[in-house]
């Protein structure tokens, strides 16, 4: 097992397009080409981790928080980060983070808290725009079939929970092979006329290279006349946040001592009761108050996340509650997801969660 080959999964599982602009995911130290003896998985990368990496005989670390945000002009130790990039350069440990492209994707971090709680009828709380494309190929009649089922089979024409979506209007081509050429149908030298499918179908940006290539090497002619076009519509897989129902509704009081109790937390920080019951909730692991008005017009009853600043929480209007239940509490089962991405793919690849509390905040 090399380090790529982990890498090229969770850059296939949560792509590095959509992670914050902030951000800084992917490879933090190591080499690609690394031969992997097993990998520990936290939550944050502190020197106590890499301590228990290098007692494990493990040289991958994967994190959820990068340890690397922004430019290192020096590297002296005179910091906890920079610490950590020394040890772990030191005795070969590897370290890659999955941040914000994991909180994006409908499986990640907020996809595990709808998991814990049960929730039903899940979707992303926040789509983002921009990220979709529309394709148009025109294809000989004869190979349509065959070149939208490969489209189909490599990423494209996915619209919410609708797959193998298309839309398609015969035509007729028109070309003249020139010298050099060497045509599908017709003769070089010569106008020919074909009778052509126009194929309109959408793919997010992350495939285009699987989808056009697929594409390219189903098509019967040398040259491919295809277009693609930008969209502004939202991509419902991929955002921030999650929003889903409960099984059955419930007081407000039963549903934060759920979250105690699910989550391990301490305290939770929370806004005045409503007096009504809690059916729909919304979610954001992190600090996830920038989702707030997006929480309250979705009709969500509560909205469950982590480091609420003091006037964030009149911002609630007595429309939502808000159930502050802290960063690392509302993360902590990442660690939990990526041991299960990892013995479900590479069964035979040593993987350990980490038995180091990294959480910086304690409650007294």
């Amino acid at each position: 097992m090399k380090l790529k080959d982990i890498s090229a999964f969770f850059e296939a599982y949560a792509p590095l397009m959509y992670q914050e602009s902030y951000d800084n995911s992917g490879l933090q130290v190591g080499d690609y080409a690394m031969e992997l003896r097993g990998a520990l998985v936290t939550l944050d990368v502190t020197e106590e981790v890499i301590d228990e990496a290098i007692e494990k005989n493990l040289n991958l670390v994967i994190a959820h928080h990068p340890v690397i945000f922004s430019g290192i002009k020096s590297l002296t130790g005179k910091n906890m980060s920079e610490r950590v990039i020394l040890k772990a350069i030191k005795n070969d440990v590897a370290i890659y983070a999955v941040h914000t492209n994991l909180d994006a994707v409908e499986n990640g971090v907020n996809g595990k808290i709808c998991e814990k709680l049960e929730l039903q009828k899940c979707r992303i709380l926040e789509p983002i725009a921009e990220v979709l494309k529309k394709l148009v190929v025109f294809v000989p009649l004869s190979h349509a079939d065959k070149v939208r089922d490969v489209l189909f089979e490599n990423g494209a024409g996915n619209i919410g929970a609708y797959d193998s979506c298309s839309f398609n209007q015969d035509g007729k081509g028109t070309f003249r092979g020139g010298e050099g050429s060497d045509p599908f149908v017709g003769e070089k030298g010569k106008m020919h006329t074909e009778a052509e499918v126009r194929i309109e179908t959408i793919f997010p940006e992350h495939e285009k290279g699987r989808v056009i290539g697929a594409m390219l090497q189903a098509h019967p002619y040398e040259e491919v006349a295809y277009d693609i076009y930008p969209l502004d519509n939202k991509f419902k897989k991929v955002g921030m946040g999650m929003i889903g129902e409960l099984k059955n509704e419930m007081a407000e009081k039963d549903f934060l001592q759920l979250l105690k109790d699910e989550f391990g937390t301490a305290c939770i920080r929370h806004t005045a009761f409503l007096g009504r019951k809690i059916r729909k909730v919304a979610v954001s692991g992190g600090a996830g108050s920038f989702l707030l008005r997006r929480a309250i017009s979705s009709g969500a009853d509560v909205f469950v996340s982590g480091d609420f600043k003091y006037h964030q929480f009149f911002d609630a209007e007595k429309r939502i509650i808000i159930a502050d239940i802290g960063h690392f509490e509302s993360e902590q089962y990442t660690r939990e997801l990526f041991y299960e991405l990892l013995t479900k793919n590479f069964p035979k690849f040593a993987v350990h969660l980490s038995d180091v509390n990294t959480n910086p905040i304690k409650y007294f």
